[in-house]
């Protein structure tokens, strides 16, 4: 029996295809007509995993949002924060055009949902109230997409003419993009740290109003 040309379809196989298009091209780029060719089937063949584009890229979305971990809140909300964090940033940098892929909404995908349910649990269970534990995982995903798809670097010239007497102020920005990665990198931890540490005293403000519920409780 003749071997296959082309290895088997997979659901797998399909939404992997899909990210790498999206790598290349970008989500815009992505229809399943292309996905076909790239797979080398016919795009009907496509239809028998996935009902649809919005179906692919759902598949796309749950497999970076499996890459994020949020074990960190058994150890509290701050380490829960900072594993989180660095985990989605890691996700979502290594795939820059895919990240509005995640960033779009949650609709009915099970691993986005389990990662924002882990995230708001941990945080509600550690003595945030829910209303500021959506505003902290809000801020956290705005710093992650905002680092992931708008690298620092990409705004300067490496032409040191550019700055030259126009813009005193800047006439070491030609350097930047050699050392985009890194500044994008360390930008991210810095704002990322700033943002733990300024929620530490609100948080230690909840925690005593509760501990003050408590005591006044037992008193009666």
């Amino acid at each position: 029996m003749a071997r296959p040309r082309s290895p088997l379809l997979s659901r797998a196989r399909i939404r992997d295809t899909a990210l790498e298009l999206i790598d290349a091209e970008g989500i815009d780029a992505l229809s399943m007509r292309k996905l076909a060719l790239e797979l080398d089937v016919k795009a009907a063949s496509l239809y028998s995993h996935f009902p649809n584009k919005d179906a692919v890229l759902d598949a796309v979305a749950n497999l970076l949002t499996q890459r994020v971990d949020t074990s960190g809140f058994r150890s509290g909300w701050r380490a829960g924060l900072e594993t989180w964090g660095r985990s989605y940033y890691a996700a979502l940098s290594a795939h820059p055009r895919a990240a509005p892929v995640v960033a779009a909404g949650t609709g009915r995908r099970e691993d986005f949902l389990a990662m924002a349910d882990a995230v708001h649990g941990g945080l509600v269970g550690d003595g945030w109230p829910p209303r500021h534990a959506t505003m902290i995982a809000a801020s956290v995903k705005y710093l992650v997409i905002g680092a992931a798809t708008t690298p620092f670097g990409s705004g300067f010239a490496d032409d040191t003419r550019v700055y030259l007497d126009r813009y005193p102020n800047l006439v070491q920005a030609h350097l930047i993009p050699d050392h985009a990665e890194e500044i994008d990198e360390d930008s991210f931890e810095l704002a990322l740290g700033c943002l733990l540490s300024g929620l530490e005293p609100l948080h230690a403000s909840f925690a005593d109003a509760a501990a003050r519920r408590r005591r006044a409780g037992t008193s009666r």
